[in-house]
């Protein structure tokens, strides 16, 4: 199985990379350095090079480097298991996101047929007791490496529900406007229904007889929407005098949660351990790059983000041994690089530090 991995990453006024150029050889990457030094910047422009904003959801804007405020630059060479391909992804002072891949204009949504991608970053710690809407998109992060087309359908229901919503909260009862807005959403709602649906039977499936030291979790979607567009349809004309007192559409895939129960213990993930809550998210990622691999024919790209502070050096060593064995090239941070000592020659180390306002990357050991 050849992997998928980025071979080539150029950055300029990302965050707090001014300039920046790495070749990698796709083994796994150990990133280490100091609180501040650019760490997390460097993973988020590799999480870019997938649909959506990114692991911090950040505007365009956001990403560039300050003050300078020149926009920014996004350049990676990515091997997949037929072929090499060239993106770039920018954005000028105040404009949005532009994406060429191999030299053409591309939609963002282009990434997503080319660079299946899983993360797990610290402020999904609570993701199991906080609200539905993280756990909805840790949910399409899933779904969006099985379907590549998921984004889309996500995207045009997202966008046929707030034309919607703006309907209900202006008070219009013409029924063509709603029927014609209902039958868009059912449509991409069973989409998406049907994306999620099959990567938890994916993920399901990997975690039997897996060979892994983390726990099993036993995830379901709870929805109260028909799954099929013609019951969608039908359930959003029903509800529509209880969604104009609401002024929003109370019915659809966009109210659905993830729900997980920690097998060993048949125990709710939600009553579980901060530790415990930790290794199930963990577990659930690695389920889902096996899945991946099965059914793509190459892992996904895997950025794991402060992950090992988080574990005691024998569960750290499995994680690796795991992540190794997966094949997939993943993207570690930590503050040290004692935390990364059991990878040994398997991966790849960059040491960031801070140098007059900038981040600074240079090659290491381990």
């Amino acid at each position: 199985m050849t992997s998928l991995a980025v071979t080539g990453l150029e950055l300029s006024h990302f965050r707090s990379h001014r300039a920046l150029r790495l070749s990698l050889d796709g083994r796994p990457v150990a990133v280490f350095g100091p609180n501040g030094a650019g760490k997390t910047n460097l993973i988020e422009a590799v999480s870019l090079l997938s649909p959506g904003r990114g692991l911090r959801r950040a505007a365009a804007d956001e990403l560039t480097r300050r003050p300078e405020q020149l926009g920014w630059r996004i350049g990676a060479t990515i091997r997949t298991n037929t072929a090499t391909h060239e993106i770039d992804l920018r954005a000028e002072a105040g404009g949005r996101r532009e994406l060429r891949l191999d030299g053409k204009a591309a939609p963002q949504l282009a990434l997503g047929r080319l660079v299946p991608m899983l993360w797990l970053v610290p402020a999904m710690d609570r993701l199991w007791i906080e609200a539905a809407e993280g756990r909805r998109r840790f949910l399409d992060r899933l779904a969006l490496g099985f379907v590549p087309d998921h984004a889309e359908a996500v995207l045009a229901y997202e966008k046929a529900m707030r034309q919607r919503n703006r309907l209900l909260k202006d008070g219009v009862h013409d029924p063509r406007w709603f029927t014609a807005l209902e039958r868009q959403m059912a449509d991409a709602g069973a989409r998406m229904t049907a994306s999620r649906d099959l990567a938890v039977a994916r993920i399901a499936e990997a975690q039997k007889d897996a060979q892994t030291s983390f726990p099993a979790a036993l995830l379901t979607i709870a929805s109260g929407s028909p799954k099929d567009a013609a019951g969608l349809a039908e359930a959003l004309a029903e509800g529509r005098p209880r969604d104009v007192a609401a002024g929003r559409s109370l019915t659809g895939p966009h109210r659905d949660d993830l729900e997980a129960v920690y097998l060993a213990k048949d125990m709710p993930a939600a009553q579980c351990s901060t530790g415990e809550q930790k290794a199930l998210l963990i577990s659930l990622v690695l389920a889902a790059g096996r899945a991946l691999a099965a059914e793509r024919g190459t892992p996904p790209l895997v950025l794991l983000d402060e992950v090992a502070a988080h574990l005691d050096p024998a569960r750290r060593a499995v994680l690796y041994d795991e992540v190794c064995a997966l094949g997939a090239q993943a993207w570690m941070t930590g503050t040290d690089r004692s935390l990364f000592a059991g990878l040994g020659s398997r991966a790849q180390a960059l040491e960031v530090t801070e140098t007059g306002g900038a981040s600074a990357v240079r090659e290491a050991t381990l």
